[in-house]
């Protein structure tokens, strides 16, 4: 077997991208495979569990979200939990088989008061041997240098969508505000979690537009969630389009091929996603899900629900790599034996 290297670009054109999601869909699906083939293990998922750790009063107005404040959307607000609350969930998404837990807090950016029992809880989950995520909305170099310390692994901050289309969809906070938190977070050495949601009313040329802003950053986001929309009655698009199942998993298979060693999430919107849909998914790359009954405020498949499916495709969950040059030899191993597949 010869020794292939996937070649990670930085460089892709507009025009490249728009060429990839016209591709047949077939063709997509192979080319992508075989590139996810190369870098990982094609039946391994990464599995993570998110909790909302402070609920509803966002300042912010992200026209899909029913915590924010400008929408009556029925949601209960809840101030902060407790440090030992949040670390008792964490126990419990372990021995569910998670590997990361994900906190969220309804913010536009971390306050003075609250701050302190965050790095508390990113310590406290850092301990129980699970890789730490947390989305507190922008940060400043000072609050990321903080969590980093703390033993933060990575920081959850999407782009949502385009460039054009995104004064669409917000308005209180910009593209450049969201830009940003992310250098300030690459800076503190803290790993990105950087995506976008399908389903804002966005064409396929946005979606194209998202995906290259993401790999064309010096260092693509270590995991990039793909979210289908779930909408919220209250929110100004609870009467969205509906995305189109194959347009969905054509968009994963974009990521996975422009972003070929990152883990691509399959996130918000897997409740009302098939097992076929989501196969196709798994099949075009995307190799990480949430799991568990909730998603900060939005309903999940259950775990029993996901169990059934990863035996029925004969998926397994992702290990937490000990270190970083065992993750490379594994995927040298992977590289090679993907050589001799991925022959058209």
């Amino acid at each position: 077997m010869s020794n292939s290297q996937t070649v990670i670009r930085h460089d892709w054109t507009s025009k490249e991208v728009m060429d990839l999601f016209q591709l047949p869909f077939m063709d997509l699906l192979f080319k992508a495979q075989c590139i996810h083939r190369e870098n990982f293990d094609p039946n391994e998922v990464q599995v993570s569990t998110l909790l909302s750790i402070k609920t509803g009063s966002c300042p912010e107005d992200c026209a899909y979200c029913p915590q924010s404040a400008h929408y009556n959307t029925g949601l209960e607000k809840e101030k902060m939990m407790e440090v030992e609350r949040v670390l008792n969930d964490a126990r419990q998404a372990k021995e569910k088989g998670a590997t990361r837990f994900c906190m969220g807090a309804a913010w536009k950016n971390p306050n003075k008061r609250d701050f302190p029992y965050v790095l508390e809880m990113v310590k406290g989950v850092k301990d129980m041997g699970l890789e730490t995520c947390v989305t507190l909305g922008s940060l400043s170099p000072e609050q990321a240098q903080e969590l980093s310390e703390a033993g933060l692994d990575y920081y959850n901050h999407n782009l949502d969508t385009s460039r054009d289309h995104y004064e669409k969809i917000i308005t209180t906070r910009t593209y450049q505000d969201r830009l940003d938190t992310l250098s300030h977070v690459r800076d503190a050495n803290i790993k990105v979690c950087c995506g976008g949601i399908m389903g804002m009313g966005e064409a396929e040329h946005d979606r194209a537009m998202l995906l290259r802003e993401l790999a064309n950053m010096d260092v693509h986001p270590e995991s990039v969630p793909i979210n289908l929309l779930i909408r919220i009655k209250g929110t100004p698009l609870e009467n969205a389009e509906a995305v189109d199942p194959i347009d969905f998993v054509r968009t994963i298979a974009v990521a996975r091929i422009l972003m070929p060693v990152s883990h691509v999430r399959l996130s918000a919107g897997r409740e009302n996603m098939s097992d076929e849909m989501q196969a196709l998914c798994f099949f075009a790359g995307a190799n990480s899900i949430f799991y568990g009954e909730k998603l900060l405020t939005a309903a999940n498949p259950e775990t029993e629900a996901d169990s059934q499916l990863f035996e029925k495709l004969g998926l397994k969950p992702e290990e937490t790599p000990c270190n970083a040059k065992a993750e490379d030899d594994k995927r040298q191993n992977l590289s090679d034996d993907a050589t001799a597949t991925c022959v058209a």
